[in-house]
């Protein structure tokens, strides 16, 4: 009988170990989702400044009663592109759209809404991220469902497609208004 050098063992090792991992990531719930922390508590404060142009988006919008989506986007942001009609569509439907401009060229910002239209009920610019550091935001797109209090509700990260829109969305902007 000839005997087996442990190189020989290795590669197949290897390949059912990662095949393992590969298949314990697939399994989970939601790998897409990330738990926040302010699940059910007050957004924090809107810190960054005005949007040259459109109406101001301040703390005061956070707690007026209605629910409300808080979108974290950039011109620079494939997926906010391709998310961008679904908020048109949102907003047309009469769902207040906030939006914080995160990272980007004033410019390049402008240039993207006046291409896509605007769905935004009020605009903040987060030049420097400071907003969306303390939203922990982890990259763009990224939107929050808060309630007629001022609480977040849920968190979305990635682009709002219509999958997405229909599992995660709705069902939080129900919650958020008591039903």
């Amino acid at each position: 009988m000839a005997k087996v050098s442990p190189l020989m063992i290795l590669p197949p090792v290897l390949f059912f170990g990662l095949a393992g991992i590969f298949i314990w990531g697939m399994a989970r719930p939601d790998p897409t989702a990330i738990p926040s922390a302010l699940i059910g508590q007050q957004a924090p404060a809107v810190t960054a400044g005005p949007f040259p142009g459109a109406p101001a988006f301040t703390s005061a919008v956070l707690a007026d009663g209605k629910v409300k989506i808080v979108n974290f986007w950039a011109s620079w942001c494939g997926p906010c592109r391709a998310e961008h009609p679904n908020l048109m569509a949102l907003s047309k439907e009469g769902i207040p759209v906030y939006g914080v401009n995160y990272r980007d060229r004033v410019g390049d910002a402008q240039a993207f809404l006046a291409e896509l239209g605007n769905p935004f009920s009020a605009i903040a610019l987060d030049e420097k991220a400071k907003m969306g550091f303390e939203w922990g935001v982890t990259s763009v797109p990224e939107s929050f469902v808060i309630d007629g209090q001022g609480r977040v509700v849920k968190r979305i990260t990635g682009p709002l497609v219509q999958r997405v829109i229909e599992s995660d969305l709705r069902p939080a902007l129900a919650q958020a208004a008591g039903g």
